[in-house]
């Protein structure tokens, strides 16, 4: 069934016709017309999990455990390596209980990426402390994500119903896990109130996934029509705004960034309100999936080429003065702020 399910996602990404808002649009950057600076002065790299990084970019979790998955991650695990980049896997429950096969899917981004590099595993936020200690030595990940998505399980029928004790789990793993744990939601938004009730606990990282990217209310709908869901598609918390919430609860939060991440200005935008990271998921794979890894790695460097563009039209030499640039907010997104 889980092998199944994990190819109907991806085949649904590419049938999906709901476009979110992630409410970047509202978020204005002012040009500076006397940079001072030189392309070539413009410094992308930054450390992240005690690693340097030549971009603030994630590729983020997708998939994993079938062969179809194994293919995938081969080929962008070898983006990842081509920019020095982090990769997050997908979901790895599949493969706590397959064979060897359902989890070389997952091992072959290490493999590609080196020792050097930066891999990420992940599990849901119910998982055990053996299941979480299991999904690390598979991949020798340097940190694990523990998703958050209760809007997912209640509109997959096959999905989960009870969420209660999951904040408990969390701070259990925190106290006895030696790797970073990401705590990340999969495309409906953290709240402030929620970053607040993590950071409490000990998480240090947080992964907003905010809504205007993937929806799995529509993705989950194309496998069972059954009942017609499109009235609640747009359900969650924009980007923008839970970038911003979640950025209020600590200036020591490393937040990354993520949530119909597609261009560059959604990246530098992303950043100048509060992410530390910026995690691309959807937008990469389909350009994976029309062209292959020629195709996913052409549209990352045109658009960080584009993001060094912006970075010296703002006057910002590197990421952290990117990340402390002043930005003025409109429209809907203004509102939303202003209630908080």
């Amino acid at each position: 069934m889980r092998r199944i399910r994990k190819r109907e996602h991806v085949e649904n990404y590419l049938r999906a016709t709901y476009r979110g808002d992630t409410l970047l649009g509202d978020v204005f950057l002012e040009h500076n017309a006397l940079p001072d600076l030189s392309v070539e002065d413009i410094d992308t790299q930054t450390t992240f999990l005690g690693k340097k990084v030549d971009y603030p970019i994630i590729i983020n979790a997708m998939t994993g455990g079938t062969d179809f998955s194994r293919e995938i991650n081969r080929e962008l695990s070898l983006v990842a390596k081509t920019f020095n980049i982090p990769m997050a896997v997908g979901s790895q429950t599949i493969a706590l209980c397959e064979d060897e096969i359902c989890k070389d899917s997952f091992r072959v981004v290490r493999e590609n990426i080196g020792e050097d590099g930066i891999v990420i595993a992940n599990l849901n936020a119910q998982a055990s402390l053996e299941d979480v200690g299991h999904a690390l030595e598979m991949i020798d990940a340097d940190a694990i994500q523990l998703h958050l998505n209760p809007a997912h399980e209640m509109v997959m029928l096959e999905g989960d119903r009870d969420f209660r004790g999951v904040l408990n789990n969390i701070e259990k793993l925190v106290k006895n896990v030696e790797k970073p744990i990401i705590v990340k939601e999969v495309g409906f938004g953290i709240s402030k109130k929620v970053a607040q009730k993590l950071y409490d606990i000990g998480v240090k990282y947080i992964d907003v996934s905010g809504a205007g990217g993937t929806n799995f209310i529509e993705i989950e709908n194309m496998r069972y029509n059954s009942i017609d869901l499109s009235d609640i598609y747009s359900w969650g918390i924009p980007t923008a705004l839970s970038i911003i919430e979640c950025r209020q609860v600590s200036k020591e939060l490393n937040l990354i960034a993520s949530g119909g991440i597609r261009t560059s200005m959604d990246i530098v935008k992303a950043l100048a309100l509060g992410g530390d990271m910026v995690g691309i998921s959807g937008e990469i794979l389909s350009y994976l999936l029309h062209g292959g890894y020629e195709n996913a790695k052409t549209y990352l460097e045109t658009t960080l080429h584009k993001m060094k563009i912006l970075m010296l039209l703002m006057g910002k030499r590197n990421i952290e003065e990117l990340k402390n640039s002043d930005y003025r907010i409109t429209g809907k997104l203004r509102e939303l702020v202003n209630q908080i």
